[in-house]
């Protein structure tokens, strides 16, 4: 008798080592074919765990009754990737146009754009509460990382920017926005000159806050890099650079009007150069070249019948008109040289990324830039980088793995491992392949909220 009992101990105590609890999740997302956008490698029949915005398991697909969920998304073998990141993005227009840009931000998630970088306007106290709204799962809306207003001259070309005068103005500039906990500072060179510019550069290395924007045409590239510039936005500040001439064309105080000359003395063995110097720094370039083709293109194209156009609200659209009567006024001359310049800037985009510069993704869109519509212009800028000789995986990596990593976020984004936050798009199509796949969105994603192709339709075109 006692022998038996022993036994029957055995058996019970086999079968309750061997089972294993079931784990719940708040959602579950099966029959996944992960894309590794670092290297480029699927990982198929996969299940996914999320809880409290954040991914809790990665398994296969075989364990999967040990998991339960308050929802399951059956991928159905489709492609899982993290959400995109559009690292140029304006909330402008001032008060009038306040509830208009707030409109926009499902636009952004309906294409599977889940985070975005704000490059400064003029209704920061509205950013400010739609990027606390959204973390918190309040709006929807991608995750806003802003730089509040930006840093200008005594004449800024934007309204809300923050004048910079002398030296006197830096210190209690910067501390005004570090009491808003921006997340970098952004120049702008509408009136700044060079020496508030370095000084502005030199000050934000000091604090250990990224600073990247525009840069006075008289400065110096490689003298900011060193003072700790981390990066520029659009391409027209490198030609100074990869210019025999630009020293001393810089000198000239002329501002925009050296780009002709110094565009057609272009010396590729100096841009290289550059570029290798840049990279070393761990420097980032925002390309813009999707907006570029957009705006060159205006006195030619009609924008009137544009699927997205409704959804933009009537104050936007008016703020368009400013961008399209500088485009009918250009002559024939200026609009050579636009095509000249924009080509040059999509030729400058390999031989940075080959050289290590790190390049980002950006749209550049909002008011004022006429037709460059939140999430699609996104999608137009990868395009386009692969048009420039990137590859799809190249290109998605200026979304998803440079974009965190400009701001050291890369522990929390950047790819689906655990831990990472649980901002996804599921593709039924692979866009390391075919970059136009991007479009091919079957759910969205975002703050524990899911969203499927037809909710994210309904999204775009709901009209304003």
């Amino acid at each position: 008798m006692p022998y038996k009992i022993t036994l029957l101990s055995l058996i019970i105590l086999f079968f309750s080592c061997t089972s294993t609890e079931t784990e719940s999740f708040d959602l579950l997302i099966t029959n996944a074919s992960i894309l590794d956008i670092s290297e480029g490698s699927i990982s198929k029949h996969k299940v996914i765990g999320i809880s409290n915005d954040t991914i809790r398991l990665v398994a296969s697909v075989e364990s999967v009754n040990r998991y339960t969920a308050d929802q399951i998304i059956d991928a159905k073998n489709n492609f899982v990737m993290p959400g995109l990141w559009d690292m140029h993005v304006h909330f402008r227009g001032g008060d009038s146009l306040i509830a208009e840009n707030k409109d926009l931000l499902p636009l952004y998630i309906a294409h599977g754009v889940t985070t975005v970088r704000d490059a400064g306007g003029d209704i920061t106290p509205s950013v400010l509460e739609w990027r606390s709204e959204i973390r918190d799962g309040k709006l929807l809306g991608p995750d806003i990382f802003t730089s509040g207003p930006k840093f200008d001259g005594v004449n800024p070309a934007w309204d809300g920017s923050i004048r910079i005068e002398n030296t006197n103005d830096i210190d209690p500039a910067m501390d005004s926005l570090m009491q808003l906990e921006v997340d970098y500072f952004k120049t702008y060179d509408g009136s700044l000159s060079n020496e508030m510019y370095y000084a502005l550069i030199k000050e934000a290395e000091s604090r250990n806050v990224n600073i990247t924007g525009h840069m006075p045409m008289n400065a110096s590239l490689m003298k900011a890099v060193n003072l700790g510039l981390d990066g520029i936005e659009h391409l027209y500040y490198a030609l100074n650079a990869t210019s025999p001439m630009g020293d001393s064309l810089t000198q000239l105080n002329r501002g925009y009007g050296i780009l002709p000359e110094l565009l057609e003395s272009y010396d590729y063995t100096l841009a290289n150069e550059v570029f290798i110097k840049l990279a070393s720094k761990n420097f980032y370039a925002t390309p813009t070249l999707y907006i570029g083709k957009i705006l060159n293109q205006l006195p030619f194209d009609d924008h009137s019948e544009d699927s997205l156009l409704t959804s933009m609200g009537k104050g936007i659209q008016e703020t368009y008109s400013r961008r399209i009567k500088s485009a009918m006024s250009r002559s024939a001359s200026a609009q050579e040289f636009n095509t000249s310049m924009r080509e040059k800037f999509v030729e400058m985009v390999k031989p940075m990324h080959e050289a290590g510069i790190n390049l980002l993704a950006g749209s550049d869109c909002g008011a004022y830039n006429s037709y460059v519509y939140p999430g699609a212009s996104l999608h137009g800028e990868l395009f386009m980088l692969v048009e420039a000789g990137l590859t799809p995986l190249q290109a998605l990596q200026t979304s998803i793995i440079n974009g965190p990593q400009f701001f050291e976020l890369d522990n929390y984004f950047g790819s689906l491992d655990v831990g990472k936050v649980a901002n996804l798009i599921i593709l039924s199509e692979n866009p390391t392949q075919n970059i136009q796949s991007i479009k091919k969105i079957e759910w969205v994603v975002k703050n524990q909220n899911t969203f499927n192709a037809d909710q994210l339709k309904l999204m775009i075109t709901l009209k304003k």
